[in-house]
């Protein structure tokens, strides 16, 4: 275009227009905002950062933070303010961000290979990650990192390198080949699970098993290697479930399953019915009902012994409880029946009923109530597990067969009282006060209601501390 106007004998001035500088940032931005050069100076080192002192990325940028709010007229004040924090943490216009990718190709291949590791962690990584792993792989990452911060690339925010926008994440990880990507996420993998050894750092516990779930089973160059990655995202799963991500959970117990090699259920059994049950739990927990019947029936199939079947067996009752009442029932109390607590019609007719609440009411007669709070813990794993399933049929019975819910209620008292407190034996105290007090015998009603609320306090209670306070104030 040029050229055709030099043609035509027309002189032309060409005038260079360079970027600006830190200082001559601060002086726009002090004649625009009517304030001292001294106030701005913070602002301005942030915008200089962002749009490297280009004059038309830079008007484009004050426009928007004058329209998101982030700089605006204090009445009050009179005079302009803005949020640092907020504008540091700012994505860049796509625009802008073009302009910024271009420069990641003229970086240095050290400071290239340093974003291209930083790209396979996602949009930002803690420095202190960063360095434990420059420290196991060799490298000179935090310096490169330093430099990228220089160029705009990078931004420095609570202690992390983030980059500017998705665009520049997105061409620092596509400066890897795409069939070397997932052996460099099972080499930060590898590198970051011995810092998991080292630290006890459950973030990094995450990232690790993020890498390698990245870098999935094809990736894993040693055969030894995948029960441990598969171990790695048990432990995973178990720290995420303690956080109520169950969703989160889930997916670690499913990639863990993903590196287990065929034949596992013969080669490492613990490790496949950690992940297979969990992975139910979870699966229960977020409603993907599909995977749940999926993961149960392998744990059923394959399952050595009886005892290694029943968290799964909870689950399912659990499942069914949701959709279908009276299979739920069903179902617990032919569990219970193999676990040697055996249920009979004639236990519900109402002498047979009276029997045990007067059998109850002589077990319960030399305890006080300090006894009781005080009582040894259940240790047998089959009564405990019993509890688990007459704790949810006092729910059930509730619903579909009121006439049983008495002598469930006993049988959660008298195994409390025989083999211990388990964590489910505040309910079962909860509603033999409840029935008490409905047969006419309101003091010791209100008695055994406060122990089961009481009984809350007892370690591994609190998984049942909302049903058991619910059903002590109803």
């Amino acid at each position: 275009m040029l050229s055709s106007v030099y043609q035509f004998g027309i002189r032309l001035t060409t005038i260079s227009l360079a970027c600006m500088d830190k200082d001559m940032v601060n002086t726009l931005i002090s004649e625009v905002l009517c304030l001292s050069p001294r106030l701005t100076r913070t602002l301005a080192h942030i915008l200089h950062h962002k749009t490297k002192g280009n004059q038309l990325f830079f008007c484009q940028l004050m426009i928007s933070l004058s329209r998101d709010g982030l700089l605006r007229p204090s009445l009050s004040r009179r005079r302009w303010e803005w949020d640092e924090d907020k504008i540091q943490s700012r994505k860049l216009p796509d625009d802008v961000a073009k302009f910024i990718t271009g420069n990641i190709s003229r970086l240095s291949n050290r400071v290239q290979t340093a974003l291209s590791v930083l790209s396979c962690f996602g949009a930002s990584a803690k420095i202190s990650l960063l360095e434990a792993l420059e420290t196991k792989l060799g490298m000179s990452l935090i310096d490169s990192m330093e430099k990228a911060l220089a160029e705009g690339v990078l931004d420095k925010i609570n202690g992390s390198y983030s980059f500017g926008h998705d665009r520049m994440q997105e061409a620092a990880f596509n400066m890897m080949k795409p069939e070397e990507r997932c052996r460099f996420h099972y080499k930060y993998g590898i590198a970051l699970h011995a810092c998991t050894l080292e630290s006890h750092d459950d973030a990094i516990l995450f990232t690790a098993s993020n890498q390698f779930n990245r870098g999935g089973p094809q990736a894993v160059e040693d055969g030894e290697k995948f029960a441990l990655i598969a171990n790695l995202n048990f432990m995973a799963g178990n720290k995420a479930m303690e956080m109520s991500d169950f969703r989160a959970a889930y997916d670690y117990f499913d990639n863990g399953i993903s590196f287990l090699r065929k034949g596992h259920w013969q080669t490492e059994y613990d490790l496949s019915l950690k992940l297979f049950v969990n992975a139910a739990k979870c699966a229960l927990f977020i409603g993907n009902i599909v995977s749940l019947k999926y993961l149960s029936q392998q744990v059923l199939s394959f399952g050595n012994s009886f005892e290694d079947k029943l968290e799964v067996l909870y689950i399912t009752v659990s499942a069914l409880a949701r959709i279908e009442t009276h299979r739920a029932v069903e179902k617990a109390i032919s569990v219970l029946s193999h676990l040697g607590e055996v249920f009979s019609e004639s236990h519900s007719e109402p002498g047979n009923i009276k029997l045990l609440i007067e059998q109850t009411k002589f077990m319960l007669k030399k305890y006080t109530d300090m006894s009781l709070l005080n009582h040894k813990s259940m240790e047998d794993p089959s009564k405990i597990m019993a509890m688990k399933f007459l704790a949810k049929l006092e729910l059930l019975t509730q619903i579909t067969s009121p006439s049983w819910q008495p002598i469930v209620t006993m049988k959660m008292v008298q195994l409390s009282i025989e083999h211990g407190m388990s964590a489910m034996s505040p309910i079962g105290f909860t509603y033999y006060g409840m029935l008490l007090t409905k047969l006419g015998d309101i003091r010791d009603g209100c008695r055994y209601a406060k122990i089961g609320r009481k009984l809350l306090d007892r370690p591994g209670a609190k998984e049942v501390a909302g049903g058991g306070i619910s059903i002590g104030k109803s």
